[in-house]
């Protein structure tokens, strides 16, 4: 197990529920099990608070708190791009070469291909939200 995997999920900052949530989604994994709801708070269509709870891998867990963070104070069409643009990174081979997307690169590494779906699940989640 990677350890920057494990640092990167034990930031449970966005890991709650939120109190007068705009939007919400959840979601299941067929493939492993994991479920993931997402609760948001949209002004102007920006995400102003991004929270996470649910049951799921540490793959998942880290993806979903990087997410968090990227998405708070971005644009919905922005971040629905990226969600577009996430499965392509391990499709594709992709390099991710916006600034504000780099963390994303401690988990969209070949060696995590095998947790691809974990990996999106947070991604997939947030998409059924922001393409709306």
């Amino acid at each position: 197990m990677d350890l920057e995997i494990i640092n990167i999920a034990s930031n449970t900052d966005n890991n709650r529920n939120i109190k007068g949530r705009t939007h919400y989604s959840k979601l299941k994994n067929p493939l492993c099990g994991d479920e993931l709801q997402i609760d948001l708070i949209i002004k102007n269509n920006k995400i102003v608070d991004f929270g996470y709870h649910g049951k799921s891998c540490i793959f998942c867990q880290a993806s979903a708190s990087l997410l968090s963070k990227i998405s708070i104070n971005n644009q919905k069409d922005k971040i629905n791009s990226l969600c577009d643009e996430a499965k392509f990174y391990f499709d594709e081979n992709i390099e991710i070469e916006e600034k504000k997307w780099v963390l994303l690169k401690k988990l969209f590494k070949k060696k995590n291909i095998s947790r691809k779906e974990c990996i999106l699940l947070p991604f997939n989640t947030l998409k059924k939200i922001v393409s709306k």
